[in-house]
């Protein structure tokens, strides 16, 4: 062992006396090349000997050199492009020694269009191409949603999407409720309909007193006009407005930023953004990156910037200003690396005074209780997993389970959900679903057989990780069939428990079989039950939703889809003469034939297709 240690540092030594003083990526690794850490440096001689001195303070690093077997290097032309390097791989590789960001989705913005007489505006996710206006990043769908209908109370334009706002022939129920002006019906003339839309712009862009002085000229040109049903309206939006006014918080100074604070203990992290667009705070995001070993704030910031803006696969919407909670050392080349990979140039900033420094005070408020929360919430779980150890007689902690669970209707579109929860409670990034095929319809028995060879099949070649319990939502019967797919595989070491529902199916009441043929009932009040609910439950509900999305997937295919001689285009067609396809199933032939491009063969043959059940 001795002599492996002394091999393995005189080889670490001969790498680090043959670095050059160039840039480049660094990538650590460890028994059976596994890769540990990768990095990048301006020098990578200095910046990769420096984990080698003695007296390294940061327990992380200690822990990093202590597994380092080799170390291989990419040189580049400059830190910028290292910087780029290093957030493919991190992204592609996912070392466990860096801080992995696990949220990859665009974020939603508020789209208003253009190039219409009546424009809409609405909810968008996604690439840009849509003509018009956006407004955003948004922290979350919900902040969205919240927004529009404030805005719908507000100015009164429609959000109906365009196939619907063609198709109306009298108004709809927004109109009657005074959240639309019915521009569908042509209730609202063009020009009045397209101040709505100027005023809602405005008011996006934080132009609030600008649309107040115009909706006081229009109330009052109205009232001279005797035109006392529009004054009315004007009315009611400034009276809306000034309360909005009231309640927000809309700086005076304008300006597109990101502001970014940190919040580390011992055992977590949290990175609060803040989304501030045209001075108004729209929202923020909440984020808990996954780390080995303590890190300072300026080390997770200089970690996390880089795989927020550079690693997504849908980019990113950038703002003016990047403003963080503590001081970056390589703050230029993260503002290179995004000028870049996204051709704009943004401020990295940490040095702010009044309405920003505001800001970074309440992202770093937030942080905070973000990260006490999620301590709180990690203790109440640690607890819970203490307690199912020592039901189940384990001696070795718990550190990884999972559920399995079927549904169907009727035995059509089976689906078996696989959940996984670590020390830290649900990892949705783990969950699997199996669509079933094959089988009787409704036979959960061969269902689950399926579902779990399929599973560790998987596992036992080495892709993922076995757990140490694995329950099966069921009872004796689901139960054996899990103890003949591992016998048959040659799992071993996973403790199987079968969870079936008491008398009632009340909470509580809870049977544990296990495979040695013993049962258990713990009591209702029972953080070990607590637990076994809460995974139950989750694989419950992740496996309805994969089941209903494959049924309506089939269903909606079924119908139109399969039948011969009837393409996207038809099918568009028909969709749009009888308004949606719970009419065109309620259509006779002779409807059907009256569909241009539907012939009286072809009708029939519609016909009998989508009644042949």
């Amino acid at each position: 062992m001795a002599s492996h240690q002394a091999d393995t540092a005189e080889h670490i030594a001969s790498i680090l006396q043959t670095l050059p003083l160039l840039p480049g990526v660094y990538r650590m690794l460890g028994e059976d090349g596994e890769i540990l850490y990768v990095g990048k440096a301006r020098s990578l001689k200095n910046r990769v000997s420096s984990y080698f001195q003695k007296n390294v303070e940061s327990p992380k690093t200690r822990a990093l050199v202590a597994r380092i077997r080799n170390i291989e290097i990419t040189l580049t032309t400059s830190e910028t492009e290292a910087l780029l390097l290093e957030q493919t791989l991190i992204k592609e590789l996912k070392p466990p020694y860096n801080i992995l960001l696990r949220d990859d989705k665009s974020y939603p913005f508020l789209f208003v269009s253009e190039g219409e007489e009546y424009p809409r505006i609405g909810f968008h996710r996604g690439t840009k191409k849509q003509k018009g206006r956006y407004f955003g990043p948004y922290p979350g769908a919900q902040a969205v949603r919240d927004s529009l209908q404030l805005l719908q109370k507000l100015f009164l334009v429609r959000q109906c999407e365009d196939t619907f706002f063609r198709n109306r022939e009298r108004p709809c129920l927004q109109y009657q409720i005074k959240r639309c002006r019915a521009p569908c019906v042509k209730l609202v003339s063009p020009e009045d309909y397209a101040e709505d839309v100027r005023h809602t712009v405005l008011f996006l862009d934080g132009r609030n007193e600008e649309v107040m002085q115009n909706l006081v000229t229009r109330m009052n040109d109205a009232a001279e006009k005797l035109d006392f049903e529009g004054a009315v309206i004007y009315r009611d939006q400034l009276t809306a407005l000034r309360r909005v006014q009231e309640q927000q918080f809309v700086t005076r100074e304008a300006g597109n930023a990101d502001v970014i604070a940190v919040a580390a203990q011992p055992g977590g992290v949290c990175v609060q953004i803040l989304f501030v667009r045209e001075g108004r705070v729209l929202g923020s995001k909440e984020f808990h990156p996954e780390m080995f070993g303590e890190t300072s704030a300026a080390e997770i910031l200089s970690e996390f910037l880089p795989s927020f803006y550079l690693q997504s696969e849908h980019g990113r919407d950038i703002p003016d200003e990047i403003i963080t909670s503590d001081e970056l050392p390589d703050a230029e080349v993260i503002r290179e690396a995004i000028r870049t990979l996204h051709g704009q140039d943004v401020r990295v900033r940490h040095r702010v005074r009044e309405t920003r420094q505001a800001w970074v005070q309440m992202a770093r408020l937030n942080a905070e209780q973000g990260l006490s929360a999620r301590l709180a919430s990690r203790t109440h779980m640690n607890t819970r997993f203490a307690s199912l150890q020592q039901a189940v007689g384990r001696k070795e902690p718990i550190t990884r389970m999972e559920c399995f669970d079927i549904s169907h209707t009727m035995g059509e579109a089976t689906v078996a959900s696989c959940v996984v929860f670590d020390e830290t409670g649900p990892r949705p990034s783990d969950y699997r679903l199996f669509n079933i095929e094959g089988i009787t319809g409704g036979d959960d028995y061969a269902a689950m057989h399926q579902a779990l060879t399929r599973r560790y099949q998987r596992l036992r070649t080495g892709e993922g990780r076995l757990p140490d319990i694995l329950f099966i939502d069921g009872g004796k019967g689901q139960l054996a069939q899990a103890i003949s797919v591992l016998e048959t595989l040659g799992v071993q070491g996973v403790t199987l428990i079968g969870i079936a529902k008491g008398e009632g199916r009340k909470p509580g009441l809870e049977t544990l079989y296990f495979a040695d043929g013993a049962d258990l009932q713990l009591q209702a009040d029972s953080p070990a039950l607590h637990l076994i609910q809460y995974i139950r439950d989750e694989a419950h509900r992740f496996a309805i939703t994969g089941h209903r999305a494959r049924r309506s997937k089939a269903r909606k295919r079924s119908t139109l889809e399969d039948i011969p001689g009837v393409g996207p285009k038809k099918r568009r067609d028909l969709l749009q003469h009888f308004g949606g396809l719970h009419e065109v199933l309620r259509a006779s032939a002779k409807d059907l034939a009256n569909v241009p491009g539907i012939g009286l063969t072809l009708a029939q043959i519609i016909y009998d297709a989508l009644h042949s059940h």
